[in-house]
């Protein structure tokens, strides 16, 4: 298996900072509640929140469709959330929204929950893998369909700690 670098720690560095300088803008005066995905979205989450200027509290969700590269397309709740976001103001922290059936879901699942806002933030978009059209407030990079590793992205919980966005051949 060869990994290819796409998107370089740079770049994500650069991107992060725009994305956390937008969301302060959006929030200012207000507490954040980030609904962080695990396990992919965590370090991009982590990363984001030291850039913010509003308080962010986080909670984390964990919802599976995937075994290793393909979605089996059965969504399965992991892991729920621990705190109530009832008239609150929450940002699901993502790390790639690709068919956008997971975050259709979550989404809806959320809502029912009756939080004063809800927003989508994700580091990666496939838009040309969209099977469910879901609007992402705050997107950071959108690529075509590569298969994704490092920064968060893993095959079968490997390689999410390199430091930069690569693809397997």
């Amino acid at each position: 298996m060869e990994i290819k670098e796409l998107i370089s720690k740079e770049k994500i560095e650069k991107r992060i900072e725009e994305l956390a300088e937008q969301i302060s803008r959006d929030y200012e005066g207000k507490n954040v509640e980030f609904i962080v995905v695990l396990k992919g979205a965590a370090i991009f989450a982590v990363e984001l929140a030291m850039k913010l200027k509003p308080n962010v509290r986080f909670d984390f969700i964990e919802i599976s469709s995937y075994s290793g590269t393909e979605s089996t397309g059965v969504l399965k709740v992991n892991k729920d959330l621990k705190a109530d976001i009832e008239g609150k103001d929450v940002l699901i922290v993502e790390d790639i929204i690709d068919t956008g059936r997971t975050l259709s879901y979550l989404k809806e699942y959320l809502l029912s929950k009756n939080p004063n806002s809800l927003k989508i933030c994700t580091l990666v978009s496939k838009p040309s893998r969209r099977i469910v059209d879901v609007p992402i407030d705050y997107n950071g990079f959108e690529i075509e369909d590569k298969f994704l590793v490092g920064h968060g992205f893993d095959i079968d919980e490997d390689y999410r700690n390199m430091p930069y966005i690569g693809y397997i051949e």
